[in-house]
């Protein structure tokens, strides 16, 4: 079995919600044992988005100002947003909207890592689905930084996944949410 074939997420951890209203934001943390230049570079770099990214970019996102075409990977249909990068304080601060939602990416150096931070506004109903959709994307992001890359897992092909369901389940159980399809 190839390492792709064993990955299953771990539980649901560092995941929380900001909620003003309906404006619900999903705020994810990850510690990487990477320097934060390294985690800029697979941030913005196409080339690296390709391999862990829920996105295709057709351009770096390093610099504030640059316009970028940001398509989703996994979905039935592709869905191209186009946006521009609104700060690029590398590597500290990176944010830009993403299919009409704000994404806001923070490194902060810590013990010769990195801890991330992700801010992303996402419809409440789904917001344990992206919860799940995320984790899995940073486990994979750091697989890729320790040089043990399992290819990309995002969209609907992350919902096929053993312990997607359980995963979304534990995110929705935190958030205090019902999971989409369900009642």
């Amino acid at each position: 079995m190839t390492d792709r074939e064993n990955y299953a997420p771990g539980p649901a951890s560092g995941a929380r919600v900001q909620k003003d209203g309906d404006n619900w934001t999903l705020i994810l943390v990850r510690e990487l044992r990477h320097s934060p230049e390294k985690v800029w570079q697979a941030l913005t770099d196409p080339a690296h988005l390709h391999e862990w990214a829920p996105f295709e970019a057709d351009v770096s996102l390093a610099n504030a100002g640059t316009t970028v075409k940001l398509t989703t990977v996994g979905t039935p249909t592709p869905y191209i947003s186009e946006t521009i990068v609104a700060r690029a304080d590398a590597p500290k601060v990176l944010e830009y909207r993403w299919g009409g939602n704000d994404i806001r990416w923070e490194l902060e150096s810590f013990d010769g890592g990195t801890r991330l931070t992700l801010w992303h506004n996402i419809d409440r109903g789904y917001i344990s689905w992206g919860a799940a959709g995320w984790h899995i994307c940073f486990d994979v992001l750091d697989r890729f930084l320790n040089g043990t890359p399992i290819g990309r897992i995002a969209g609907g092909e992350a919902m096929k996944f053993e312990g997607w369901q359980r995963l979304t389940a534990e995110y929705a159980k935190q958030f205090g949410v019902v999971t989409p399809g369900t009642n």
